[in-house]
């Protein structure tokens, strides 16, 4: 309650004793506080030093008495430094963001045309190369969407590294898997990995291609999202790139955090399978199905004759009109 005006957790309980007897002796403090002399008696300096605790007297026993200020005086004086400080933080920020603004605006006007806005990868081994590179550089955050079933071996092992450093350097690491990534050993155990160090990590059902951004300021996309390997932009124009972290900000709102098995809504349904309900009930076939859920055909004939035996339905028409009669799409 108290952190905000610059009390930690233990003089916050030092605090709240005095609060309810404003004069105590220190073995008093002691006995009731649960923490040890010298933890006691840090607790009591900090309060010295806040104005919330005048000097302490000599009691009539000889030992000395300590005795709280009027809080009313004491918190409104650290309310007001505490405000002191957060404008003066504020000014600073308003200083970087315009710092920020100015350099921006600098480095697209004189950007060489062709390059900083726009540059073209090709094939997979500059993409990865190009990734790696701009992942090793970020100082604030990277994003990323990841559709399929799951990554390389060899990718993962390249990441592992790599993201490690970021994280250690505090750089926020956010990514989209698709819900299929589950039939991949080997990229579960690294995602758990990556959550185990402070990354992020939330499921779709469905992701329609993927996509990395770094910093806000730069965003790359596939030349092909049926062929992601053909090659890719980066692209660094700024209403580009805030329009690809507005739509990343989106799927992450909409998205599931990571856990041993996808949550289920309250018709027990699972994201997956609420997805090929809707994929469906749009005329789809099970093989674009397949496509979209990164998933086999035979895993999304196997999911549609679990839920026409849930419905009870006879036909992938009678499915599709009792899951809506039930409220399932």
């Amino acid at each position: 309650m108290f952190h905000a005006l610059g009390l930690d957790p233990k003089t916050e309980i030092v605090y709240r004793l005095f609060l309810d007897e404003p004069e105590l002796r220190l073995d008093q403090i002691v006995a009731r506080v649960g923490l040890s002399e010298q933890e006691v008696r840090d607790a009591l300096d900090r309060l010295a030093d806040l104005s919330l605790l005048d000097q302490a007297e000599v009691h009539a026993a000889g030992q000395l008495l300590f005795r709280a200020t009027d809080p009313g005086a004491g918190l409104s004086y650290l309310l007001s430094r505490r405000e002191a400080e957060l404008a003066k933080q504020q000014r600073g920020l308003e200083a970087a963001r315009t710092a920020v603004s100015t350099l921006t605006a600098y480095r697209t006007a004189h950007a060489p045309r062709g390059y900083d806005v726009v540059k073209r990868l090709e094939g997979r081994h500059e993409m990865c190369e190009r990734l790696a590179e701009l992942a090793e550089l970020a100082r604030i955050e990277c994003l990323s969407l990841l559709p399929g079933c799951g990554q390389a071996t060899d990718d993962l092992d390249a990441h592992r590294a790599i993201d490690q450093r970021a994280l250690a350097r505090g750089v926020r690491i956010r990514s989209i898997y698709q819900d299929s990534f589950r039939n991949a050993p080997e990229t579960m155990r690294y995602v758990n990995w990556l959550g185990n160090l402070g990354g992020e990590v939330r499921t779709l059902p469905s992701l329609e291609a993927p996509m990395a951004l770094f910093d806000r300021e730069v965003a790359l996309v596939p030349l092909d999202p049926g062929n992601i390997w053909a090659g890719a932009l980066e692209l660094r124009s700024i209403g580009t790139v805030t329009v690809a972290r507005l739509l990343f900000e989106e799927y992450w709102r909409r998205a599931n955090p990571i856990g041993p098995t996808p949550p289920r809504d309250h018709h027990d349904l699972s994201p997956q399978e609420k997805e090929l309900l809707r994929l469906l009930a749009k005329g789809h076939t099970d093989a674009t199905v397949g496509r979209r859920l990164g998933v086999s055909l035979r895993t999304v004939r196997r999911m549609n004759a679990d839920l026409t035996g849930r419905l009870a339905a006879r036909s992938r028409f009678q499915t599709g009109a009792e899951a809506v009669r039930h409220g399932w799409i």
